[in-house]
């Protein structure tokens, strides 16, 4: 993670704002980073799997731009998304988060990390089974306008309900077809977008 941390503070600093990015990018340097370092490039890192999870949990209802800009403190105050130390967390600590302005306190979300870091650790291969709703493989589509892109997939859904049915909570459709295409298990770049035609053919 610290390796995605400092491409994306390299990335902010070089690429220009000129570049056709997707439409869901604004100007803000650090969605920008995001976009070009990061986003739709496969990951296959347990440790970046599970902290992508949470992230989008802790989304819901929210922008993205809003918990990306609260990531480095979220790593600060969440053991850098050690599972092992997450499942441990006690409710006292919980409650010792909720007075920080630099997350969102948002309780049910906090005991929700605690819940699926003890899900998470009771996976066989949680590589594996994340990668096992593309079937091992980044699924490359082609969509040429942000509307084409849909906001949810049967991947999504099937990766809803086995991790549901595995014990993990804020992983909705919607929320499981965004994390797909955040870590690169779908490439939902458009067409358009400086990023696409590296990624379409397998380079990052």
């Amino acid at each position: 993670m610290a390796k995605i941390a400092r491409a994306a503070a390299a990335a902010a600093a070089k690429l220009p704002a000129t570049v056709t990015r997707c439409g869901w990018c604004t100007d803000d340097p650090a969605y920008m980073a995001y976009h070009d370092t990061e986003w739709g490039v496969p990951s296959h890192d347990p440790r970046h799997l599970f902290e992508m999870l949470l992230l989008e949990g802790f989304q819901a209802g929210l922008s993205w731009i809003t918990v990306l800009k609260k990531r480095p403190r979220y790593r600060e105050v969440l053991f850098n998304f050690d599972p092992e130390k997450l499942a441990a967390m006690s409710d006292a600590y919980i409650d010792t988060l909720m007075q920080d302005p630099g997350i969102i306190r948002n309780r049910l979300k906090l005991r929700s990390a605690r819940q699926n870091a003890q899900a998470w650790l009771k996976l066989d291969d949680p590589v594996a089974l994340i990668w096992s709703f593309v079937d091992g493989v980044p699924k490359v589509n082609c969509h040429g306008r942000l509307a084409d892109v849909p906001v949810t997939t049967l991947e999504a859904e099937s990766m809803s309900r086995a991790l549901k049915k595995a014990g993990f909570n804020f992983v909705g459709p919607t929320i499981c077809y965004s994390y797909l295409q955040a870590v690169g298990c779908i490439m939902d770049h458009t067409t358009d977008c400086h990023r696409y035609p590296a990624l379409a053919s397998g380079h990052r």
